[in-house]
């Protein structure tokens, strides 16, 4: 017997564990999982950031050189985001704070084929540095926050 309600329960756990994202949501962190498969949500999340007049500044995939290296790993893609005039109002209140730009939007593989976007929100990134930027980099957080979330929306939204 209870053997039986032992394998009930790795049972349940190895069910909940494959139906879960691979990022967790944490504090002062936006997690979305999809049911879009990795390559589309990384192709919507392209088109959506330069539709919401962003930038593509960086990226970098360990899936990408790990399949380089004749290695297959689940799909990850790091995008970094931002736009120059939010880099000179950022600065202008904090150079420190430029260390964080741009802000960074992850899209990883699920086991089940499904892809999990995450990214951590403008607001918590520049939290560190309100007691050097003030009220004028609190507010181009919270005008990214806004901007990161119509991104997020739009990219996993299933429309």
């Amino acid at each position: 017997m209870v053997r039986l309600a032992l394998s009930i329960a790795v049972v349940f756990i190895d069910l909940s564990a494959a139906s879960a994202g691979t990022v967790k949501m944490r504090a002062g962190w936006a997690v979305i999982d999809t049911r879009q498969s990795f390559q589309v949500l990384v192709e919507r999340l392209e088109a959506t950031v330069r539709s919401e007049k962003m930038g593509i500044v960086t990226t970098a995939s360990a899936s990408e050189g790990a399949k380089g290296a004749g290695v297959a790993i689940p799909g990850n893609k790091v995008f970094g985001v931002f736009r120059n005039d939010f880099a000179r109002r950022m600065l202008g209140s904090s150079v420190a704070a430029g260390i964080e730009a741009p802000i960074r939007i992850y899209i990883t593989e699920n086991q089940d084929g499904t892809a999990t976007l995450s990214y951590k929100k403008p607001s918590t990134v520049f939290a560190p540095y309100a007691d050097e930027g003030g009220d004028a980099l609190k507010s181009v957080g919270a005008e990214l926050d806004g901007i990161f979330a119509r991104i997020a929306e739009r990219a996993t939204s299933d429309k």
